[in-house]
């Protein structure tokens, strides 16, 4: 079978004029989510299938959801606060939703085959899709618990334009995942108490890069920059998962729920990595480290927005993409 993207998308709002996500960057206002769905396309997924608010359904089919007709079967579900296991209610004073685990776990009824998961406003690139989709196409039919997470190689996800977070990993000889640890400040900066003369304007012996570039650094839990590698493997939130995912998203949640803790803090949520370090702590799991050659971008600041367009459209005038996506 086709393995399946799925986008998600719940944090869009009803005035998404306004919101990154539908901000049209490329050369005919497409917005990064469309250059998402052509590599997908490119790399043999066979379904689209989005996660949204019910109240912007109308809405969504008639802006979104129509110029992807004719390319590609797509799907919707919705994700809502209310939308929880029998026996369990939305705690008085609770509005943010319940987080990106909580949003997949609503694709259970409408996906039954491999799939790959996604934000909406992240330009992944085309290496990045032909990976998964690689993955996930070759697992025997009826595969479980056979996981994996496109690492990207942490120096092609910064912005010129301040520090990002990212999930930086660990995996062992098998490529397999064995960490990720949040890391909320990762930038290039010089390392903190670097002895002197260790790191000139001309070169980086840290960082490991050859273009005289200051070393990627990461904030380390007393506030001091620590050196990090150019090419270490991180989260960008790009997942493959089999069918059988939903069941253990579905039983854990329960479980999450039933702590008091995370009913009593109104903005606990129930995240993928939480799931999936769960399945591979406990040996239900594993979960493929793949490696990608793709640049990761997008819209963190302000100030990316005008770096994005003139990426995208060098990629156009490479022939990478067609002038008009769809």
């Amino acid at each position: 079978m086709k393995p399946t993207l799925f986008l998600l998308a719940a944090g869009m709002g009803s005035r998404y004029g306004g919101l990154k996500q539908l901000d049209g960057l490329g050369p005919n206002g497409e917005t990064i989510m469309d250059y998402s769905i052509y590599d997908a396309i490119q790399a043999g997924f066979g379904k689209i299938v989005w996660v949204i608010r019910k109240d912007f359904e109308e809405q969504f089919r008639t802006q979104i959801l129509a110029k992807y007709e004719g390319q590609v079967p797509c799907e919707l579900c919705f994700q809502a606060l209310d939308a929880l296991p029998e026996g369990f209610s939305v705690p008085e004073g609770r509005q943010k939703p319940w987080g990106t685990n909580h949003a997949v776990l609503m694709g259970k009824d409408v996906i039954r085959e491999p799939f790959c998961v996604i934000n909406c406003d992240d330009f992944y690139g085309r290496d990045a899709f032909m990976q998964i989709g690689k993955f996930l196409a070759n697992l025997p039919e009826g595969s479980k618990n056979e996981y994996a997470m496109v690492g990207f190689r942490c120096c092609n996800t910064l912005s010129e334009n301040g520090s990002v977070a990212r999930g930086v990993c660990a995996y062992n000889d098998k490529r397999h995942l064995t960490d990720v640890v949040e890391r909320t400040e990762i930038m290039r900066t010089t390392p903190t108490n670097l002895p002197e003369g260790r790191l000139s304007a001309a070169a980086s012996p840290l960082g490991g890069n050859e273009e005289g570039l200051l070393p990627i650094c990461f904030k380390d839990e007393q506030g001091e920059w620590q050196p990090l590698e150019e090419n270490v493997p991180v989260s960008m939130n790009m997942w493959g998962f089999t069918p059988d995912y939903f069941d253990y998203s579905e039983a854990y949640f329960k479980e999450f729920l039933s702590d008091p803790k995370n009913m009593e803090n109104l903005k606990a949520e129930f995240f993928i990595p939480l799931m999936v370090n769960k399945l591979i702590t406990e040996g239900t799991a594993t979960c493929e480290v793949l490696d990608t050659t793709s640049k990761w971008f997008g819209v963190t600041y302000a100030a990316d927005r005008q770096a994005t367009v003139e990426r995208i459209q060098k990629l156009v005038d490479e022939g990478v993409y067609p002038n008009k996506l769809f």
